[in-house]
């Protein structure tokens, strides 16, 4: 699917750097699996100045909300007024809707580079497979001979069999459960701005990845996972400092997932999925 958008010799300098920071934690810690469950650690911890900016923007969002309702049913003959209108009025309270775009973005190059490396230049720092083997793409760490200077059964971590392979079996079942499981309870911290259709599609999005998921490296898994999970202690500590929109809860981490399903029970309640209603059928059917 990644090849079809992103050429990997544009990345390529994105890749040498990642894979010294693997090559680095793997000396430290001796294993290939903490180590990318490292590297999501320090990537995700670079970019939490950007996502205490995201969640305050999107905080500010929240708060605007009457303000921006008022704006649409006044202006709702005039959509270029009610655009107009609207930018003023976020300019003047100080939030800014792109910000909560950017540690998305940022974390995209960091996914496609490790997709690339798993493919590639970690099979030859794993195990030992040369880059110039004409089937590098299908050959994996699990099924290519042991090769002198490489410990035996690196590639191994946990119950995962190997880290270049896709997951079969018992093994894809565990971690697309964990991969669902930590991403619908990610969306589900979301603050209260995010909802409606936007809040159901990012409720399907993990279901809809389940397809390509098949084909990743369970390395590549390892790290959407701990990033996921990363996502929902970020998201209860950001509500515990900053608060969330519209639900009270106390500060242990419970109660603030039950704020939250608080908080979206109350959004669908005053904001009720909108269906097109049927039209009436006038005449007859030709």
């Amino acid at each position: 699917m990644i090849d079809l958008f992103v050429n990997a010799n544009v990345l390529q300098p994105l890749i040498d750097v990642f894979e010294e920071l693997l090559k680095g934690l793997h000396s430290v810690i001796g294993s290939w699996g903490f180590a990318i469950i490292g590297l999501t650690l320090v990537i995700r911890s670079l970019l939490l100045p950007l996502s205490v900016v995201q969640y305050k923007s999107m905080k500010g969002m929240a708060a605007l909300g009457p303000k921006i309702k008022e704006l649409q049913a006044k202006y709702k003959e005039d959509p270029p007024k009610l655009m107009e209108e609207q930018r003023k009025l976020m300019r003047e309270s100080g939030v800014n809707p792109a910000a909560g775009c950017l540690p998305i973005l940022l974390q995209a190059p960091v996914f496609i580079s490790l997709f690339y490396m798993l493919r590639a230049d970690l099979k030859f720092d794993i195990c030992g497979i040369p880059l110039n083997l004409p089937n590098l793409n299908e050959t994996v760490c699990s099924a290519y001979p042991a090769q002198p200077g490489f410990a035996d059964n690196a590639e191994k971590f946990l119950f995962i069999h190997d880290l270049t392979d896709k997951a079969t079996g018992g093994i894809l079942v565990l971690l697309l459960v964990l991969y669902v499981g930590s991403q619908l309870l990610s969306t589900l911290l979301m603050p209260s701005t995010v909802q409606g259709m936007q809040r159901n599609i990012f409720y399907a999005l993990p279901f809809l990845f389940v397809p390509f998921i098949l084909t990743f490296p369970a390395g590549l898994l390892v790290y959407w996972i701990t990033t996921n999970l990363y996502t929902v202690v970020q998201q209860v500590a950001l509500r515990r400092i900053y608060g969330a929109p519209g639900v009270t809860t106390s500060d242990d981490p419970v109660s603030i997932v039950q704020g939250a399903v608080e908080e979206v029970v109350e959004l669908r309640k005053s904001h009720p999925s909108e269906r097109p209603t049927k039209r009436k059928r006038t005449g007859k059917r030709r």
